[in-house]
């Protein structure tokens, strides 16, 4: 255990240091291959339950311990409550880990820690509901907030203890998708969509190399679902270019437009395995206008960027990074994105307005704001088969009743 705590230690001082992407810190790191899948646990464990964890150590320590410490206890306090480990075991194990990393002096306060934990593990949590919210999820404060405005605090709560894990392939279309599990023998089960199933436990394999099928959000399916088909389409924010390889099916020519050099990367990396030819990627901000686009396309997707807090059992260092400021230097951000894109689209032509949020500011909020600017744009009625709510202007898909789906969509048409 001494091993497997150490790994997920070595990736969490990357996290709560560097503030490094969990994604980007496990990759850094050599992990044990006997350790894998339980390190990567821990480390998801500890960051989705990291407001939680701290307000067991707020009862704990008189004063906030530091770091390296800090970093231990949560993961020796995780996996007591959340995996059910021994207890004794892992203080043993944590304190063990303490001395190796140099910081003897502090394993008597580690172990005292524990222990005291171990003998009382219930806190009562804050009368405040909404604080009280925050801590049982692990959901920041204003997050809760901007929830419970949003739905109430009934259906908020049940979007923020949404936590099955759902896995979904989508295979292209030249491919039988139930054919090809059945014949690999892998369990899955028919979601909404053609070609895209669910499954538990699976590995990729050559199929996935030779581009018969990709990892999809189901969210992500359900927009692509209902875009029409088309001659030419700008997707702008393409990275990392899940809808961008998906669309390439159902248009002639495709822009993937994306600012980040790295994600524009991706974006070539993954129509490169899905055999996407269709597809031209360019490294550009959607902010700032380009000439070359003036009313070319028929079609433009707006997948802009967002808080993420539809996605957060994907990415819960959202929980741990975002603040409320950032969702007002968002807002801005998407409404200018959609002001400038609206240039490049025909007459006639679907603006689609879509983000991996639950929030409304940054969904029916911003279609509000953008309408009253842009008087030659209409919103045009959707409908998905996957369970949703119905806006005032689009469709929003919630992790609860959509698959673990949190996006909003919109369709827009230019008169």
């Amino acid at each position: 255990m001494v091993n497997t705590f150490y790994d997920s230690y070595r990736i969490l001082m990357h996290v709560y240091s560097e503030k490094s992407f969990i994604k980007q810190a496990i990759n850094s790191e050599i992990i044990e291959p006997i350790n894998k899948s339980t390190v990567i646990k821990i480390v998801y464990g500890v960051v989705e339950n990291d407001i939680q964890l701290e307000y067991i150590l707020s009862k704990l320590c008189s004063k906030r311990p530091k770091l390296p410490v800090r970093v231990l206890l949560k993961i020796a306090i995780y996996c007591i409550k959340f995996l059910n480990k021994a207890p004794y075991a892992v203080t043993d194990s944590a304190v063990e880990l303490c001395k190796k990393l140099g910081k003897g002096g502090m394993s008597g306060f580690l172990n005292a820690t524990l222990r005291a934990y171990i003998k009382n593990p219930n806190f009562e949590f804050p009368k405040d509901e909404k604080q009280a919210l925050s801590i049982k999820y692990s959901y920041p404060l204003f997050a809760v907030n901007e929830l419970v405005k949003d739905y109430g605090v009934q259906t908020a709560s049940e979007i923020m203890g949404c936590d099955k894990d759902y896995n979904y392939l989508r295979f292209t279309n030249s491919v039988n998708g139930e054919e090809y599990l059945s014949s690999n023998n892998v369990v899955f089960e028919t979601t909404p969509f053609v070609n895209c199933f669910s499954v538990k436990n699976f590995t990729r394999e050559d199929g996935y190399y030779d581009g018969k099928y990709t990892f999809q959000s189901i969210g992500s399916v359900a927009i692509c679902s209902l875009i029409e088909k088309g001659d030419n389409l700008l997707d702008c924010c393409a990275g990392p270019g899940g809808k961008t390889v998906f669309l390439a099916e159902k248009f002639n020519k495709v822009i993937a437009s994306e600012v980040h050099q790295h994600r524009a990367n991706l974006i070539k990396e993954y129509a490169e395995r899905m055999n996407a030819k269709n597809i031209t990627v360019v490294c550009e901000d959607s902010t700032i206008f380009n000439s070359e686009y003036s009313q070319v396309f028929d079609t433009i997707l707006c997948d802009a960027p967002c808080s993420g807090f539809g996605v957060v059992k994907e990415n819960p260092d959202i929980k741990l990074n975002r603040e409320e400021t950032n969702l007002f230097q968002l807002n801005k951000l998407q409404l200018s994105i959609l002001n400038n894109v609206c240039k490049y689209l025909k007459k006639g032509g679907n603006l689609y307005y879509s983000t991996c949020s639950v929030f409304k500011q940054e969904n029916d909020g911003i279609i509000k704001k953008f309408l009253s600017l842009n008087k030659d744009f209409t919103v045009e009625k959707i409908s998905s088969p996957l369970e949703h709510l119905p806006t005032e202007f689009g469709l929003q898909f919630l992790p609860n009743i959509s698959l673990g789906a949190g996006f909003y969509v919109c369709k827009m048409r230019k008169l």
